[in-house]
């Protein structure tokens, strides 16, 4: 071993040493006050809160949280409460190791355990997969909902592959939602916040006879930008959507189960908001490009003022699932039936400036319609606890990568590559108006897009036993077969200016290009996409098909030394489909691999309302695929780049009751991510060198709640999480992914504290709340748009949000 890997192994085993010790401490010190408790008069003691128990469906079966033996962390709805929480971006924070992206809710970014998918496009597949009731989300688009009546969720961490399938190579993110009740039942919530934000959300449930019922449920998000506009006035990174979501379950007689919901969202808002940070000299002067990063600004002192034609972020998605139990008395069948389809369009400024001889702007569009139909059998003895069934998905997708600029903007980019110094455009026109020619080439749209299809089918067949060994030893064996089948087209054509043509046709149908000795095709070129396959295959669509097959397997051991202390062992593996690099013509790969090894603890003490647990994991992950923007070429191209990757880790939490009002909850994850075989396109070797991913993420909770006299309650609530800094690396200077310079700290560590104190009746029907999140106010850099950087000497940043606060009021019957 070599002695990085010594020094990591000694961390990582003082990290679990040190977890295990505080957590073996605690029930102590608790035994004290309990032994206490033990010795005070019989008139004062009182019936104590027990830790609430948390079942959970990770393995397919409903079991409780303390008996899985894979890592695993529940957000309950309270946490959903205690941080408002509207979509899966709002949670990450408190969920070591999960990151969201969450600023374009059309294009989100999923990372767990340091495991993401760098692309954008619809050739590749996500590493975490997000599921909604058992049924599989799919990519982008159509993945970052708003939440709509959920119970918990599940996060799942380490590879899937076998209980979950395909696109969990990292993890896997379990949403379960209320089922239809047998009681009539409604509630209503207003939020109303600062930036004018209106947040109204309601339910019903309606009883039809005994065996029958329908929910329905309703929201509505609108708010005003957290960020002006300098020069317009105008609000930026807005809020509006609204959604909707009904359902209804029913029997058939003793035995047979039938629910089916229907999801419905609409958004139609600003795109995210981009604030310039390079240092823009005064014309005829124009910035240094490459932009050099030492002079980049933090975008927290700069003003914003964007110009960017058709800013808008819209989605319209549509879900229907159908989900039919049927209890045979050995066993059960479940038919899992679901139906998708949405449509998004984004465009936001690159630039991140209102002078049109630096603008760039990019829009993606897509499609997507998506069908999954899956029997899964489960049947249990006295020694085993069985799953087995077979799935098969469907989806059809295109979408539409576009850039556009405006002629001024070419004109920089020409000069600024010693192409044409001062420009085409602007001096064309100039030498025409001279000979008395009207023509205007200045200020013209310029677009170039790259249009992509994709038709997948995957089918899978997967079987999971559970061997109950003895009372203390289960034994587990699961395995799943897939196969994928992806056909993909790329088409690229010419770039499009309508206007800027019909310019150029009539100075060519009067002779000027003859006259000034330059032809017309000496104006009629492409900026965006010219990476050899893109310049070969111009106006031609490229067709490709493959498959790939995938069996993961995952073998677990776990004892109970005692009813409440398990210890686990895990090897498992998940993957990722292969797939199409969607900008580079003719690029495929195949299955990204990863293999998890794991063991760890889980223990619960109800003397004392406290339960913790504990793993330490290490996984290798080959043939990982990302799109990276080259911007060592003179202009800066997407290109796709393979890397292997290995880390070492632990997992902690702890849930401590710690008196009937109070309650304490604390997660931790300490990560160390490294290269294990990475070459960069630039050429630079990043073997054995960090993946960015930072060593430490935190998140702790305290609750309590005073019981009034009136029988009313109040609640408070105090949450704070911590993400470490990021790490760098030989290409983050490149990238300007980490550091960059004392005024632009990109990948800084991130602190996060949100609060809640909340009155409910004696009845428990009316309510109210106060909230705070991120009270202290802060933000972070969330990306750079690079895209101009060599080009124009542009380079836009975007923010975490900021302070947010409010009032709400709630009803239920």
């Amino acid at each position: 071993m070599s002695l990085r890997k010594n020094r990591l192994a000694a961390c990582m085993g003082r990290a679990l040493f040190g977890c295990v010790v505080f957590t073996a401490a605690m029930p102590l010190a608790i035994a004290q006050q309990a032994t206490t408790a033990d010795t005070a008069p019989a008139a004062t003691q009182v019936t104590a809160k027990q830790l609430d128990t948390i079942t959970v469906t990770a393995q397919s079966r409903e079991q409780e949280l303390q008996d899985v033996p894979i890592a695993l962390q529940v957000v309950t709805e309270q946490l959903l409460d205690d941080v408002t929480a509207e979509n899966l971006g709002d949670i990450d924070s408190f969920v070591p190791g999960l990151v969201v992206n969450s600023q374009q809710p059309t294009q989100p970014g999923f990372q767990l355990r340091g495991i993401s998918t760098d692309d954008f496009g619809i050739g590749t597949d996500p590493a975490v997969g997000v599921y909604v009731d058992g049924v599989y989300a799919g990519r982008g688009g159509g993945v970052l909902l708003p939440f709509t009546d959920v119970e918990r969720i599940e996060v799942l961490k380490g590879p899937q592959g076998t209980l979950f399938g395909r696109n969990t190579a990292a993890g896997a993110i379990s949403i379960i939602t209320h089922r239809p009740g047998s009681e009539d039942a409604a509630r209503a919530k207003l939020r109303l916040g600062n930036d004018n934000k209106q947040y109204f959300e309601g339910m019903a449930n309606i009883a039809v006879g005994e065996d029958s019922a329908f929910r329905l449920n309703g929201i509505y998000n609108k708010s005003d930008g957290w960020i002006q506009d300098a020069v317009t006035g105008q609000d930026l990174a807005p809020e509006d959507n609204w959604a909707t979501r009904a359902a209804f379950q029913t029997r058939f007689g003793d035995n047979t189960r039938a629910w089916i919901s229907w999801d419905h969202e609409e958004l139609d808002q600003l795109g995210q908001a981009t604030t310039g940070i390079a240092p823009i000299p005064p014309l005829p002067a124009l910035p240094l490009a490459p932009a050099d990063p030492a002079s980049l600004r933090n975008p927290l002192d700069v003003p914003t003022a964007i110009d960017a034609v058709g800013n808008a972020e819209t989605r319209d998605f549509d879900g229907v699932t159908l989900i039919v139990d049927h209890n045979f008395g050995w066993g059960s069948l479940t038919s899992t039936t679901a139906w998708h389809d949405y449509d998004s369009l984004n465009r936001v400024e690159e630039d991140g400036t209102n002078l049109s001889y630096l603008y760039v702007d990019s829009t993606n569009t897509e499609s997507n319609e998506n069908f999954y139909q899956e029997f899964k059998f489960t049947g249990s003895s006295e020694r085993l606890d069985w799953v087995a069934g077979v799935s098969y998905f469907q989806e059809d997708a295109d979408q539409t990568s576009e850039v556009n600029a405006l002629t001024d903007s070419v004109d920089t980019i020409a000069n600024n590559l010693g192409l044409a110094p001062g420009g085409l455009y602007g001096p064309l026109t100039d030498v025409a108006n001279m000979f008395g020619i009207p023509v205007n080439l200045r200020g013209l749209p310029w677009n170039e897009k790259f249009v992509n299809t994709l038709e997948t089918k995957a089918y899978a067949a997967f079987g999971d036993v559970i061997w109950h060994v003895n009372d203390k030893l289960n034994l587990t064996v699961g395995l799943r077969y897939t196969r994928d089948e992806k056909d993909f087209t790329w088409f690229n054509d010419l770039r499009s200016a309508p206007e800027l043509d019909a310019q150029l046709d009539l100075l060519e149908s009067l002779g000027f290009f003859d006259a000034i000795g330059v032809p017309k095709d000496q104006f009629v070129f492409d900026i965006a996409f010219i990476d050899p396959p893109a310049v070969m295959n111009k106006g031609t669509l490229t067709r490709d098909s493959q498959s790939w097959d995938d069996w993961s397997p995952r073998f677990v051991a776990d004892y109970h030394f005692q009813d409440n202390l398990m210890g686990f062992a895990s090897l498992a593996k998940g993957y990722k489909a292969g797939g199409f690099n969607a900008l580079q013509i003719g690029s495929e790969f195949d299955n990204e691999d990863v293999w998890n090894f794991e063991t760890g603890i889980k223990h619960s003490l109800p003397d004392y309302r406290l339960s913790y647990g504990a793993s330490a994991f290490y996984y290798v992950y080959d043939n990982r695929q990302a799109v990276t923007l080259d911007m060592s070429t003179d202009i800066p191209r997407f290109v796709v780049d393979t890397s292997d990757q290995e880390a070492w880790g632990v997992d902690f939490d702890v849930r401590w009751q710690a008196t009937d009002g109070l309650g304490f909850d604390f997660n931790a994850e300490y990560l160390d991510s490294t290269y294990k075989n990475y070459s960069n396109p630039q050429g630079i070797d990043l073997s054995g060198q960090a993946t960015g991913s930072p060593y430490w993420s935190l998140a702790a909770g305290v609750n309590y709640v005073w019981r009034l006299a009136n029988s009313s309650d109040v609640r408070f609530a105090l949450r704070h999480s911590y993400i470490g800094e990021c790490r760098r690396n030989s290409e983050s200077d490149v990238q300007l992914s980490c550091g960059v310079n004392p005024a632009l700290d990109v990948g800084e560590a991130q602190n996060l504290t949100d609060a809640r104190i909340a009155w409910t009746s004696p009845t428990g029907r009316w309510g109210w709340a106060l909230y705070g999140n991120n009270l202290f106010d802060n933000q972070y850099v969330n990306s750079l748009g690079t895209y101009g950087m060599t080009v124009l000497g542009t380079v836009g940043a975007r923010v975490t949000q900021p302070q947010t606060y409010g009032v709400e009021v709630s009803v239920q019957f």
